[in-house]
């Protein structure tokens, strides 16, 4: 057990660096004024080329934004759990202590999606609604990346029936998969914000 919590650890420290790299390499590697409205993109030889390979899918972007409320749903659904844990139990304490750490999870989530909507490092490439928008990293890919492996650790431990466990693991690999790629290929981020996204997930 503990050489896994080791190389788990070591994984997501090794990402961490990945991400803060990338992000800096993202803030000054071949800047030009490819956005809209003229915006700055850093990779934008890389960035713009993907971009009009896939082009612009406004339907698969308006998919992915409404599948964005399973993990919300999701999280919500932890969130439930955890408050029926404690109102049983009385102390938080004596709450699951995986359901804890899945909680300051998904508060830290929440913080690096707020500090990104500060500090902005891309916009889209395509206006919302008129409006230029914060797109560095991906908050759909993060989401994805983030919510549904975590919530299939706990799947994996609270399922007793091994066929719906096994179902319900497939469908929550085939949702992350489907929702980090239809991101890409809908056209409102540059492949930076997927690869940002997804390094900071893990």
């Amino acid at each position: 057990m503990k050489k896994e919590i080791k190389k788990s650890l070591y994984l997501g420290i090794g990402s961490l660096v990945l991400f803060v790299v990338w992000t800096v390499l993202v803030r000054t590697v071949d800047r030009q004024p490819i956005g809209p409205k003229r915006s700055v993109v850093g990779f934008a030889t890389l960035n713009g080329t993907v971009h009009e390979v896939f082009g612009v899918h406004l339907s698969l972007y308006t998919v992915t934004d409404r599948l964005g409320l399973v993990p919300i749903a999701i999280i919500f659904g932890f969130g439930v759990l955890g408050l029926a844990q404690l109102i049983k139990r009385i102390r938080i304490l004596d709450v699951d202590r995986d359901i804890l750490a899945l909680g300051a999870f998904y508060v830290s989530v929440l913080a690096v999606f707020l500090l990104f909507e500060v500090l902005v490092i891309n916009y889209r490439p395509i206006l919302i609604e008129g409006v230029l928008e914060a797109s560095y990293p991906s908050s759909t890919t993060m989401l994805a990346m983030c919510v549904m492996p975590s919530a299939m650790m706990q799947f994996k431990k609270r399922i007793k029936n091994s066929v719906l466990r096994q179902v319900v693991l497939c469908l929550c690999a085939v949702f992350t998969v489907f929702m980090v790629i239809a991101r890409l290929i809908s056209g409102v981020h540059w492949i930076t914000d997927i690869i940002g996204g997804a390094l900071i997930s893990t």
